[in-house]
């Protein structure tokens, strides 16, 4: 009860620059109930004041971070085991925190479908707080996914969709906390099951393809409305047909229906100029991801992480012994900087980028992703460097830099 009864208290945010309505405006913050309160009502129509007062020195207050593609974290494979997930998943939650993320959709790659029946049940959606981010949905990245641009899924546990549904719901088990699908649009009884993901609300994205852009523009027809990891396990733009890439330009698709795409801006997977190619050609649905794998946030060395072995060598992941890059190592606010300094963009729009377009790619713009009244008080504080100072889920401070 006392829990519930702070919720309720009004508290003021002061002293702080606030990102609403794509400006950072020198502005107080309210919050109340787990909401962002408009100060004209507390004032005027309900004579309030502040119970609890938060001088911010000065801090940059954004939404908070939304991480859409995130395959684990400090040591953590959603992929891997029963055991290893159903302990994993609130630490790396936890440990989100951190890196002002404070909402994701943990990511499971191409896995055989007895690793879906016996880890999805572990990953449900929940909201938020001290004990770690909000669980947006599951977004399952594979395994009906073109063989030829797997990238580091195992090709064994590749599927085609040769009974549409029935297939995808005999291989996953129950779709109930699942946000986002990832799959091949060129794969036979694709469209069916794209219409059919779309009706019960689930994120369809377009991924580790060879499609063509014919492929792509029916697919987005049939409601596929993200593109994974943009540049990354999908055919090079060629002039000539210019595959998903070219969705970012396409008018073949319905006015009313907006594509996004998630990149990876962790200063390796995507080179400079494409980051500045992409913001520029489709600003608008343009969503950083870290997709990182369970070497984020370890140490310099040789791991054994679910069932293989890796190296991390400054900052980058390699499978062990070898060359061959195999997963990102860099957390959603280090891809804030770097598509910032990349780019050249607005502070406003990469901090934006993080967090009202991934809110908006899952339809959720009412509620998250920005500091409009009445959205949920999901912030991050960050100083001029973009440092996370604090991180906050439902008005409640829920982790301090130190």
């Amino acid at each position: 009860m006392a829990g519930d009864e702070n919720r309720q208290r009004l508290r003021r945010l002061t002293n702080c620059h606030i990102l609403r309505d794509h400006k950072l405006i020198r502005e107080d913050l309210w919050v109340r109930g787990g909401l962002v309160v408009d100060p004209e009502v507390v004032f005027y129509v309900e004579k309030n004041q502040a119970v609890h007062t938060v001088d911010c020195n000065g801090a940059m207050i954004a939404p908070g971070f939304i991480e859409l593609q995130l395959n684990g974290g400090w040591g953590i494979d959603f992929s891997y085991n029963t055991t290893h997930v159903k302990n994993g998943i609130s630490t790396v939650a936890k440990k989100l925190l951190e890196h002002g993320v404070t909402s994701f959709c943990p990511t499971v790659v191409t896995s055989p479908p007895e690793t879906y029946h016996a880890v999805l049940p572990h990953i449900k959606k929940r909201q938020g707080g001290k004990e770690g981010a909000t669980i947006l949905g599951i977004h399952l990245e594979g395994p009906f996914i073109n063989k030829e641009k797997k990238g580091a899924h195992p090709i064994q546990c590749i599927q085609e969709l040769k009974k549409g549904m029935i297939t995808l719901q005999e291989t996953y088990g129950c779709l109930d906390d699942i946000g986002i699908v990832t799959l091949a649009p060129e794969l036979p009884n694709s469209h069916e099951v794209i219409e059919e993901l779309t009706r019960r609300g689930i994120t369809v994205s377009l991924g580790h393809s060879m499609a063509n852009l014919a492929d792509g523009e029916k697919a987005v027809c049939s409601g596929a409305t993200f593109i994974t990891h943009l540049f990354n396990a999908m055919l090079p733009f060629h002039h000539r047909d210019p595959g998903l890439v070219g969705l970012l330009a396409s008018i073949n698709i319905p006015e009313n229906r907006q594509v996004f795409y998630g990149i990876i801006a962790d200063g390796t997977h995507t080179h400079p100029a494409a980051l500045r190619i992409a913001y520029k050609t489709h600003p608008d649905g343009l969503v950083l991801v870290s997709d990182a794998i369970s070497a984020l946030g370890l140490e310099e060395g040789r791991h054994h992480i679910g069932q293989m072995d890796i190296d991390v060598r400054n900052g980058k992941a390699f499978v062990a012994g070898t060359d061959t890059l195999c997963g990102s190592t860099a957390a959603l606010d280090y891809c804030v900087k770097v598509f910032h300094q990349s780019t050249g963009c607005s502070l406003e729009y990469a901090l934006e980028s993080a967090s009202l377009h991934p809110a908006k790619a899952l339809g959720l713009e009412n509620k998250k992703g920005s500091l409009s009244f009445g959205a949920d008080a999901d912030f991050v504080m960050l100083n001029k460097d973009l440092k996370v100072l604090s991180t906050w889920i439902a008005g409640d401070c829920v982790y301090e830099s130190k």
